[in-house]
């Protein structure tokens, strides 16, 4: 029976194995990997099909997944070669673009890109997806179902991609968590205390304003009252660079995956 094949069994596959398995989801799922050890793990914690030859993965495959780094995706579609019956593939590589994978496979294969969080282990993730125009109709519609299994699904141009990338992963919040945990440790509070009230801190307002209807301009009013201490607190972080510090750090991500798609 053909498969969703993942080429690469890394940090990402094992995210959307779980949210896939958290979601029930019954279709068959085969992950190729060069490490005997991470096909070992995946199996015994999801419950995937593994697959140690290249080839042999490659022909199981209804939709190809490429869960490589960016720097392994070169070597990794040379040593597939071309492939003589029509198929779906899907780069998860950041930074590389459709027009550097169109003629990597040949012309049977069909491409998309998506950029999937590591929320998705939990069903949490949000993931961007971009297909070519050439891509078929059902083969988008079974794309786009896969990842709205494990989180919410936004379809984006080719051309926003590298910018939603730097933007919308989840380590944003977890560093965070942990900065803002460590300074309040530094006060005095202990770890777990800590920990707690910087979690709240960042999730409460978010939660707030994805399941409300309120503006986040209002929001952030309502929570800051003028001569307050989160005004306080607020003013004074804008001041130390906060939105620099934020522009510096996407302005990188945003030059990494421009040197991602040099690779490819």
């Amino acid at each position: 029976m053909k498969a969703t094949v993942f080429l690469g069994g890394g940090r990402i596959t094992s995210a959307l194995a779980s949210g896939l398995r958290l979601a029930k989801y019954d279709a068959p799922v085969v992950v190729y990997d060069r490490h005997p050890q991470k096909l070992r793990q995946l199996k015994k914690l999801y419950g995937v099909d593994t697959e140690r030859d290249l080839h042999r993965a490659v022909e199981r495959a209804k939709l190809l997944v490429i869960a490589v780094r960016p720097a392994s995706v070169d070597a990794l579609l040379r040593e597939i070669g071309k492939i003589d019956c029509p198929l779906a593939a899907v780069s998860l590589a950041a930074g590389i673009p459709l027009a550097n994978l169109r003629s990597a496979l040949g012309p049977q294969v069909r491409w998309a890109r998506a950029m999937p969080s590591p929320a998705c282990r939990s069903r949490r993730g949000l993931t961007a997806l971009v297909f070519d125009r050439s891509f078929p109709v059902a083969a988008k519609r079974e794309v786009k179902a896969l990842f709205a299994k494990v989180g919410t699904v936004l379809e984006i141009p080719d051309g926003k991609f590298d910018a939603f990338t730097a933007t919308h992963s989840c380590s944003h919040g977890y560093h965070a968590l942990a900065t803002l945990a460590s300074e309040a440790r530094k006060l005095g509070l202990d770890r777990r205390t800590a920990l707690t009230a910087a979690a709240h801190a960042l999730a409460d307002g978010i939660v707030a304003w994805r399941e409300g209807s309120i503006g986040l301009e209002t929001l952030l009013d309502e929570a800051a009252t003028p001569g307050g201490i989160a005004a306080a607190t607020q003013k004074a972080v804008d001041r130390a660079g906060y939105s620099r510090a934020v522009a510096a750090g996407l302005a990188a991500g945003m030059n990494r995956a421009r040197r991602n798609a040099k690779l490819a």
